[in-house]
């Protein structure tokens, strides 16, 4: 203890910060009696120091301590009242990750000293200190690089797994495979900007743990919806265990005009239900940052054991800024909230007008960050697609369901798919929103990959150790004739197509399309659509010659080439009926407009619909035909204007040179289940015939 000198210290920021003395530290906990901060040696194992925190204004505890410096380990010891019936489950037995740490030192280790409470609900003896990881003072600077700013309706999301991309890559070197550096490698910049993405959305970075009940089924979690800590990035994702190497990975990605978001999420935390482990937020404070009921219970709302409450100024000011951090210090352009329902709850339901919604709208530091929502939770009336306020974009649910199942074949759809592809106008447009603040989706980490949609009709989840009672039921899938793996050519053929097909319609709609990783080569999972828990070939990208041509690659890079080359589907606003540059008409395949019945009829099983840029002259005609039959098509020009139809794009692998050249009223046959564009700008590329 000597060689330090304690001073009372600062209230703000919140965290430990490094000065010209030593190290500032301070901890929010408005229901606490003290504060102890305990300082370890280099080990992580020697607690060195314990020192009393000095009580400021309310609820901010704090210290300055002289002789500490960068690098220094630290926890904290909160005592405070025991009194579970009111939420509060102080326990001066358990060390504390500082929630606010900017780096970790050492591993998480399950156990049930982690415990504030045992099991007949009477305060937990065991200390956890040898179990914990520690917090380390970090200096880090605020990043420098230039960002790409790309605009809402040019971008292109490809949703990335960290480990899972880059594991099982030949070509990137053994240190780097499942590591942020990884993904600042040619091999992935090349390939995704190959791809046509701009902007890459990494699943879970911030530093995560699995849930207890995995590891005896040996198994972990995965994707990392489990977060420890919101201000670290993982450490399993660094080479050297530098939290700067995710700097330098956004740094390499901003080069090559890339934008990085990320997956956070601030709904829960890793502590789980009452019995899961005191970490850090339930021994600081347990009722300034968890939704609690009368009785001191959890609300559960995410489904993980508990709820953070963001109408509480202790929490929401933690994740205000969380967001900062990485926005300022790692450099990333934006985020995507898991469950974000959540994040806008009152004590009475979700509100548009949230504090949280509020602050963000007005953050001068995130005022140019794109915000994501994943528009719902699992409590009452948590399904808010189309409800959140500008500026947030939200996934789009409901895109997904009626693209997939308007190509397994359902029918009425042919009216709502319309809506859908024209950037679900129905959905936004009455909040004064725009096509972008659609994201529209086929698949996702959560579900089915693309491959597995068009191979199984039943989830095959029973690797996870739930006896396949996990994930979702309603998949709207189809296997077209045998359930998994086949190796009959013509199935291979149709499920090829019935890929092309799904890919097609995300990428020629309006709204902003993601992508999932491995969607451009057929990646599967085995059926299990709920593979959050298989670190393992389950989820790694299996790469090899021709994953890296893959057909459906080269098939979304012509899409994405049509999709830059015509404007409607960039054009920032819904296109109406007064549009002064856009037309767009709805056609029957035999050539005639669709009237109001025809929407509805069953034994229509094509849509086709023309545009017209009357400021590029170009005219585009795109048809989806989900019918099991050749169907007859007759290209109409809609406004009478004298034009040569060109197949731009199908998903069918023989029509390309067939069909050059079509006049109007010129009848040509679809390919069962195919889906088609024309126009009457020639191709100035070559098209593939991918097989």
């Amino acid at each position: 203890m000597s060689k330090f000198i304690i001073k009372p210290g600062i209230g703000a920021p919140l965290g430990a910060y490094i000065d010209d003395q030593g190290v500032n530290f301070c901890l929010y906990s408005r229901h606490a009696s003290a504060v102890y901060l305990c300082l370890y040696d280099a080990s992580g194992h020697s607690e060195i120091a314990r020192i009393a925190l000095h009580k400021g204004e309310p609820g901010y505890w704090h210290v300055h301590v002289a002789g500490a410096a960068k690098g220094q380990l630290y926890g904290y010891r909160v005592d405070g009242p025991f009194a579970p019936e009111q939420g509060q489950l102080f326990n001066i037995n358990k060390l504390l990750l500082d929630p606010y740490a900017h780096s970790l030192f050492g591993d998480f280790q399950h156990s049930i000293r982690h415990r504030a409470i045992d099991e007949q609900g009477k305060l937990c003896p065991f200390d956890n200190a040898h179990l914990m990881p520690k917090a380390q003072v970090t200096a880090l600077s605020q990043y420098k690089g230039k960002r790409p700013q790309i605009a809402w309706h040019d971008t292109v999301i490809y949703e990335c797994h960290v480990k899972g991309w880059s594991q099982r890559h030949p070509d990137i070197e053994n240190a780097q495979r499942g590591c942020f550096a990884a993904l600042a490698t040619p091999q992935f910049i090349e390939h995704i900007k190959g791809l046509g993405v701009t902007s890459i959305e990494l699943m879970p970075v911030q530093q995560f743990i699995s849930e207890a009940f995995l590891q005896p089924l040996g198994l972990s979690n995965y994707w990392g919806y489990n977060t420890l800590s919101f201000f670290t990035p993982h450490s399993d994702y660094l080479v050297s265990g530098d939290v700067h190497e995710f700097q330098a990975m956004v740094a390499e990605l901003h080069q090559h005009n890339i934008e990085v978001l990320i997956d956070v999420v601030y709904n829960h935390s890793c502590e789980g239900e009452a019995l899961g482990p005191c970490c850090h937020l339930r021994g600081i404070d347990n009722r300034s940052y968890y939704r609690l009921d009368e009785q001191g219970h959890y609300i559960n709302d995410t489904g993980c054991g508990n709820t953070l409450d963001l109408t509480q100024h202790g929490a929401l000011r933690l994740v205000m800024d969380s967001l900062r951090h990485w926005y300022q210090v790692y450099g990333v352009d934006g985020f995507r909230f898991d469950l974000a329902s959540i994040l806008g709850r009152e004590r009475h339901g979700f509100s548009p007008e949230h504090v949280f919604f509020q602050c963000l709208a007005q953050d001068p530091v995130l005022q140019h960050a794109k915000l994501i929502a994943e528009p719902w939770d699992i409590g009452p009336g948590g399904y808010q697609l189309g409800a959140f306020p500008a500026p947030w974009r939200q996934w789009n649910d409901q895109y997904r369901d009626v693209v997939r199942r308007f190509w397994r074949g359902d029918s009425d759809l042919l009216g709502v798919l319309a809506k859908r592809l024209h950037g679900s106008v129905d959905i936004f447009s009455a909040t004064g929103m725009v096509p972008s603040y659609s994201i529209n989706f086929i698949t996702s980490h959560d579900g089915y990959t693309l491959a597995d949609l068009v191979s199984y009709e039943q989830k095959h989840n029973h690797a996870n150790g739930e006896h396949n009672q996990d994930g979702h039921n309603a998949n709207y899938s189809c296997n077209y004739g045998v359930e998994g793996h086949s190796d009959d050519a013509h199935i291979k053929l149709l499920r090829l197509r019935a890929q092309k097909n799904l890919l097609l319609t995300l990428l020629l709609s309006k709204g902003v399309p993601m992508l999932s990783a491995g969607s451009e080569m057929g990646h599967s999972q085995g059926g299990n659509n709920n593979a959050y828990c298989q670190d393992n070939a389950i989820n790694w990208l299996s790469w090899h010659d021709v994953s890296r041509h893959h057909p459906l690659a080269l098939f979304i890079s012509d899409v994405q080439r049509l999709r830059r080359e015509f404007a409607i589907f960039t054009h920032p606003e819904y296109i109406h009926d007064n549009d002064p540059r856009f037309v767009i008409a709805w056609y029957r395949p035999d050539g005639r407009p669709m009237s109001n019945d025809d929407w509805h009829d069953p034994s229509l099983h094509t849509l086709v619909y023309y545009s017209i840029d009357t400021q590029a002259h170009h005219y585009l005609c795109v048809v989806l035909h989900r019918g099991g039959r050749e169907q007859a098509l007759r290209l109409v020009s809609p406004d009478n204007t004298p034009l040569q139809w060109h197949l731009r794009l199908s998903t069918d692998e023989h029509s390309v040179s067939a069909t050059q050249g079509i006049v109007v009223d010129q009848e040509i046959t679809l390919t069962p289940c195919s889906g088609w564009v024309f126009s009457n700008v020639e191709n100035k590329h070559n098209t593939r015939q991918t097989l």
